[in-house]
């Protein structure tokens, strides 16, 4: 079952892909679904900066989370043909590295964004 702030997000991002529809580049859809989150008073951070902990010492190895919703919710944003294996393993890891229990993978380039959508919990 969905918790409040996820149905928030959700609806949300089906705004932006109702508005915008399939096309457009991925950080097109971000920088839009940054704006609708700010208009529906959600706290978000864009472009997070992810540290890998190895060994004890924390590492900027160049990961960003695309949107940090409440640090409870890890959006991956994608525009591509189609959902593959790797975009769900980059953000189960991405959720495994910043110690968040549930994420969205969401492709944008899909004609309705139900089909696009992808929900995980650990």
């Amino acid at each position: 079952m969905f918790s409040e702030l996820s149905n928030r997000v959700i609806g949300c991002a089906i705004e932006v892909h109702r508005e915008l529809g399939p096309g457009l580049l991925e950080s097109t859809y971000e920088q839009c679904l940054a704006h609708e989150l700010s208009l529906n008073g959600i706290d978000f951070k864009l472009q997070h900066p992810l540290p890998v902990a190895f060994k004890g010492v924390r590492l900027d190895c160049g990961y960003r989370v695309d949107v940090l919703v409440e640090d409870e919710i890890i959006l991956e944003l994608k525009s591509v043909d189609a959902l593959k294996g790797i975009h769900e393993a980059q953000l189960l890891t991405y959720m495994k590295l910043a110690g968040i229990k549930q994420g969205f993978l969401i492709n944008f380039n899909v004609r309705l964004l139900k089909d696009g959508l992808k929900r995980f919990v650990i």
